[in-house]
């Protein structure tokens, strides 16, 4: 799978970066997931957008934030998810406190992702991307900057 990691200049800060996937036809994941789901999860979608804006200029990429191991151990999938009704999950890459990779999600309805057709495509996409990105990172492509907030290399990646 090819993609791009876009730095989301707007939505990071002093204590996090921020990252979206742009898929090779132009496709950006988190873009996307704004755009499905603003209509029906307005305030759902105003607090995601919050609390990332809290994770960059104030308190880091903090575990409480996040769900984590949304996949099988060591995949990095983690959800960011709306609080306190948590109607949505945003599927994620956290890297430490600093650096924080989003893909794309949708409403929760089912107990599980894997029983939501789209939320089982999101969550499967962003775990492809973590191993892309792990993959990178192992061969030296790709590496954190020496404050280690950004991202630095290769951030095209292609198998």
């Amino acid at each position: 799978m090819n993609f791009t990691l876009v730095k989301q200049s707007e939505l990071s800060g002093s204590k996090a970066t921020v990252y979206t996937v742009q898929l090779s036809d132009g496709i950006d994941l988190f873009d996307q997931f704004l755009k499905e789901n603003i209509g029906g999860y307005h305030e759902d979608i105003n607090d995601i957008l919050q609390r990332l804006r809290t994770i960059a200029t104030k308190t880091g990429a903090q575990k409480n934030y996040f769900k984590l191991r949304e996949g099988k151990p060591g995949d990095g999938v983690s959800a960011l998810y709306d609080s306190p009704k948590k109607h949505l999950r945003l599927y994620c890459v956290r890297m430490g406190n600093s650096v924080i990779i989003l893909g794309g999600g949708g409403p929760k309805t089912t107990r599980t992702y894997q029983e939501d057709p789209k939320l089982n495509y999101e969550a499967n996409l962003i775990k492809q991307v973590s191993k892309e990105i792990t993959e990178k990172m192992n061969t030296k492509y790709l590496c954190f900057s020496d404050d280690e907030l950004e991202l630095e290399g290769e951030l095209v990646i292609t198998p």
